[in-house]
């Protein structure tokens, strides 16, 4: 099948068919009445790492995640559609996270698993508020588990990529809605005491970077277990800074240490298999800064992983 939309191109092996088949054959446009599968939708936005002071280059991150995406191998017959990028129009952060919002909100109303492809972290608002268009007056308890190296909690002014968690929280609060905040890959040289002051009034579940080593996986997969049997929604939103430098040097905030990939992987694995997993995004991919198209490829390849496990999962459930 060939792409439908823009922006997806690349090999074809041969004999074309259900084997052969590559992310860029089979992604198309959702309609209305589409069969529920996974959605990308983009949030081309560089306002909040502006606003926050970082390097700017994260509004070209949904292009170059649809270029890493494409040449992927289908692993099952799981629908993939693109339903286009939100923009940020004349430095308008706030109206354009409330236009994605609507739009993933409706990709969840259809049954998708919309993934979002950031953007600076302030993505992580308009996820959240389209999640919470989308339920409603329901009042599930829903778990935000961030892999990030940042907790994004700043009080400030305007809103930025450094403030969507705190916004979160407390929009949550104000309508009554049960929400738990998980970071996993906090680093005490990226956060100040206050940071960790509001981390620890708010009841935040953190984990630091340093903690969160091969030898300490065993523990940390079963205490995210524990955390999450609690709750009947996830949202999953992975800032790419979580990792080391080597492995994405093309985002806004580079990491001194990170998470390795090995301890990476089977977390997203276990959040996957929970069969929660509601909306997914990634965030902080800088093109302009990246090497080799290094970070845009790990971000795709984590991308991939997360939405066949949770396929899976949500099969077997």
């Amino acid at each position: 099948m060939s792409a439908a939309v823009s922006g997806w191109s690349g090999r074809v092996d041969l004999p074309e068919g259900a084997s052969t088949r590559r992310w860029h054959q089979w992604v198309r446009e959702p309609a209305a009445g589409s069969v529920p599968g996974v959605a990308v939708l983009g949030f081309a936005s560089d306002e909040g790492v502006r606003r926050n002071g970082g390097r700017l280059g994260a509004a070209e991150g949904p292009a170059a995640l649809r270029k890493m995406l494409s040449n992927l191998p289908l692993l099952d017959d799981t629908p993939l559609y693109d339903a286009g990028d939100v923009d940020v129009a004349d430095g308008d952060l706030e109206g354009a996270q409330l236009r994605y919002a609507a739009k993933l909100a409706a990709l969840l109303d259809a049954g998708h698993l919309p993934v979002g492809l950031g953007g600076g972290h302030e993505i992580a608002f308009a996820t959240y508020q389209g999640l919470a268009m989308h339920l409603g007056e329901r009042r599930p308890r829903v778990a935000i588990v961030n892999f990030d190296a940042h907790f994004d909690l700043r009080r400030q002014d305007r809103a930025s990529s450094g403030t969507p968690f705190l916004q979160a929280i407390e929009h949550a609060a104000a309508r009554g809605l049960p929400l738990d905040y998980c970071v996993l890959g906090i680093s005490a040289s990226a956060n100040t005491r206050v940071l960790f002051e509001t981390a620890d009034q708010l009841g935040v579940h953190y984990v630091r970077d340093d903690e969160l080593g091969p030898l300490d996986l065993p523990a940390r997969i079963a205490q995210l277990q524990e955390k999450l049997a609690d709750v009947d929604v996830v949202y999953l939103t992975f800032c790419l800074d979580a990792l080391p430098h080597a492995m994405a040097p093309g985002v806004s905030a580079p990491s001194a240490r990170g998470v390795s990939m090995e301890v990476v992987e089977p977390l997203l694995d276990a959040i996957a298999a929970t069969g929660k997993l509601k909306v997914m995004d990634v965030a902080e991919l800088s093109p302009p800064l990246d090497r080799d198209n290094v970070t845009a490829r790990v971000a795709a390849r984590l991308i991939h992983r997360v939405t066949h496990a949770a396929g899976k999962a949500a099969k077997i459930r």
